[in-house]
């Protein structure tokens, strides 16, 4: 299936059809809701290791890959949307999960709210690759795909160690500053000393092979492969977050590393993380959505409606204002905030974390994604030739 959608990939995309779209569709036909070909449980270690290793190959890679260039040049609406949009959007999220969702308790909704706050590069790829869409708002969108995820995982960790850390044996603010401040040395510290030890490392012993003519044209791809998995596995290792050790290896390994060579070491792992990320969807369409369908509830289905409009087009209008966007703008930059890859990995840690509400967490999640899916799918070329071409006619 991956190389017959190879085959007709460009044609395909110029249609509502997506990658994620054809193989959520696969899953299920070939899951155990049909012809039972794939029999992978929400609790397979199947499920969770392919997940967790492709979230942290993307980690790696989108960060790795962030143009610092244009991320200057047109830093405002970027680092507006990271750094006030996301959590505006993550009070909202659990702002209406408490109206909608009144069974999940405070931090329960609070990690339903960061579970469904990043959005997916991949199924955005229809907007960032559109030429009708302006150059800067296209780089813009990549730039707060490529990021979000990575914000969020500190984030999650911390709500997920609330959640499991025996509140009931807390006695009083100390022991409960004790508690957060060792998960935040314990997971996100190490993470964070580790991805900058890879990074660092690893781009410094590779510009010592290059100025040598050790390295091999036929093996240059393999290494930020070799480097995204080596940040993981040391971190999981020594009992740190894996995802964090990625996303700041990446960081670190692309402020180090001239464009031209890294531009040549990414494409296996760009293509590897596209593989990987179109397995997890399958993974998804074979456990997640028969299992979801079997939960559905009229609240699930309006909190995911709500969770790809208001809770996501509010935020982007309210902190762009100031900069200049006209209207039709800041509904296409909030408009285009698909859910996908990063929120699969997600849902999976908190339904493994065993919470009194994990079902509905991940019911909700799941059909937040399925009408990202669809909906994103349909509306990306559309939308995009006609704000294209407003913009054009606006502009002359």
């Amino acid at each position: 299936m991956i190389f017959a959608y190879c085959l007709l990939s460009r044609r395909l995309s110029r249609t509502a059809v997506s990658g994620p779209l054809v193989f959520v569709a696969l899953g299920l036909v070939l899951g155990p809701a049909n012809l039972g070909w794939l029999n992978i449980s929400l609790d397979s270690a199947l499920l969770r290791r392919l997940a967790e290793i492709t979230l942290g190959l993307v980690l790696f890679t989108d960060a790795a890959a962030l143009d610092w260039t244009v991320l200057r040049n047109s830093a405002r609406l970027p680092m507006r949307l990271l750094l006030l949009g996301l959590p505006l959007s993550i009070l909202m999220g659990f702002v209406v999960a408490r109206l909608i969702l009144p069974e999940l308790s405070l931090i329960e909704a609070a990690l339903l709210a960061v579970v469904l706050a990043p959005t997916d590069a991949a199924l955005g790829e229809a907007v960032t690759t559109n030429l009708e869409v302006p150059e800067a708002i296209r780089e813009d969108l990549n730039v707060e795909s490529g990021l979000n995820d990575g914000i969020c995982v500190p984030m999650l960790l911390c709500f997920l160690g609330i959640s499991t850390g025996h509140l009931d044996q807390i006695n009083g603010p100390k022991d409960a500053l004790q508690s957060f401040a060792q998960l935040l040395f314990s997971e996100i510290g190490l993470g964070l000393v580790i991805g900058a030890f890879v990074g660092l490392l690893g781009s410094w012993l590779r510009d010592q092979a290059e100025q040598r003519k050790w390295i091999a044209e036929d093996w240059r791809p393999l290494i930020t492969v070799a480097l995204a998995l080596s940040a993981y596995t040391l971190a999981q290792t020594l009992h740190g977050s894996g995802f964090i050790s990625c996303f700041i290896a990446g960081l670190f390994y692309g402020i180090c590393s001239r464009k031209e060579l890294k531009d040549g070491e990414m494409v296996a792992s760009l293509a590897m993380g596209d593989m990987l990320a179109l397995l997890t969807w399958v993974l998804f369409g074979s456990a997640m959505v028969p299992d979801a369908w079997s939960h559905i509830t009229v609240a699930s289905v309006v909190y995911g409606a709500l969770s790809l409009t208001l809770v996501r087009v509010l935020p982007v209008a309210l902190v762009t204002s100031g900069l200049g966007l006209d209207h039709w703008t800041k509904l296409f930059v909030g408009w285009f905030g698909p859910r996908g890859l990063a929120s699969i990995v997600f849902v999976v840690m908190v339904v493994d974390a065993a919470l009194p509400s994990a079902q509905a967490i991940l019911t909700t999640t799941t059909v937040t994604i399925v009408l990202s899916v669809i909906a994103h799918g349909i509306t990306a070329n559309r939308f995009s030739m006609f704000y294209g071409r407003w913009e054009r006619s606006h502009a002359g």
